[in-house]
């Protein structure tokens, strides 16, 4: 099953990252249990339709890094991984590889 979102909304792959303690130990991110706020885009709607009746294009596109609200967003099952639907407004930034 495939899944598309639709308008300005974004599919997003949370990238869980260890956390290591002040000591040095490396704390799995299930211990931690705080959802992490970074991911990796895996599909982009068509845009927000403006008052005018275009579509904005996203800022966004598949495969991007991005970092969203710690609140953000709705969980959806796809093929039985669990991946997050957000808004591109929720959207805080986009990481560049220099």
């Amino acid at each position: 099953m495939s899944f598309q979102p639709i308008f300005d909304r974004i599919l997003v792959r949370r990238v869980e990252k260890d956390k290591v303690s002040e000591g040095g130990i490396v704390l799995p991110s299930d211990i931690t249990k705080e959802q992490p706020t970074i991911g990796t885009v895996v599909a982009v709607g068509g845009g927000k339709v403006l008052d005018s009746g275009v579509a904005k294009i996203p800022e966004v596109q598949v495969g991007d890094e991005i970092l969203f609200g710690k609140y953000s967003g709705m969980d959806v099952k796809v093929d039985g991984e669990t991946l997050l639907v957000i808004h591109e407004c929720d959207i805080i930034g986009i990481f560049k590889k220099d």
